[in-house]
């Protein structure tokens, strides 16, 4: 009869701890509840959509890059820069009829098959500064008491020791005459020249397809 107790105690006991566990559930339960969405982890955090800032903006990407690029080209020729300031718009001649379509079925014809041969439009500085970098590249291979390059590797070395940045290709011998088309980086534009006879120095914009190159092509 004495030890009967001791269940009831070991009973007791165990009820006890029960209460505590729900308790303890109980407690953990309002906490999750009570920081809102901010509260959960592990697979909830997970799910949350992206935020809008995480996707990289490539269009402000590129603007910073040209940017940049166009910063470097300023540094580099203050002299052009200053020429180019105030440039103001070049007369473009007018072309076709007066709602843009060519004049003939013929000259439609034409430019659909040359299309690939179109260049992109300048701006007004970009025209200067395209410009100013031709003739600074033909006095400098051609000008009077110079010897113009005779061989690949020498025009790229006297391109490069002239500041620009010549990549492979873009010097090449063509019709048995020496010649580049290249970027001029931070100006929009290309320039373009041959060495033989007759030789001469040109700025354009880039061709349509890419490049400062003529396109072959068509059909």
């Amino acid at each position: 009869m004495i030890r009967r107790p001791a269940p009831l105690a070991s009973a007791a006991a165990a009820l006890t701890a029960g209460l505590l566990v729900l308790t303890a559930c109980g407690t953990t339960r309002t906490t999750a509840g009570s920081d809102g969405a901010g509260g959960g982890s592990g697979s909830g955090s997970a799910s949350a959509p992206a935020s809008p800032s995480a996707t990289p903006d490539y269009v402000a990407a590129a603007k910073a890059s040209a940017a940049a690029a166009e910063q470097r080209h300023n540094r580099q020729f203050p002299d052009i820069v200053a020429r180019c300031k105030n440039a103001a718009p070049s007369p473009t001649a007018s072309k076709g009829t007066g709602d843009g379509r060519p004049l003939d079925p013929e000259a439609a014809k034409y430019a659909e098959n040359h299309a690939f041969k179109k260049k992109r439009e300048l701006s007004p500085e970009a025209q200067c500064t395209g410009r100013a970098h031709a003739t600074r590249i033909a006095d400098a291979l051609t000008g009077a008491g110079k010897t113009a390059p005779a061989g690949e590797a020498e025009l790229r070395t006297s391109l490069e020791k002239l500041g620009y940045r010549v990549a492979e290709g873009e010097v090449f011998r063509s019709g048995g005459a020496l010649g580049f088309a290249f970027f001029v980086e931070g100006t929009g534009a290309c320039v373009t020249g041959r060495l033989g006879t007759p030789s001469g120095v040109e700025a354009h914009g880039p061709y349509m397809e890419g490049g400062c190159q003529e396109p072959r092509g068509g059909h």
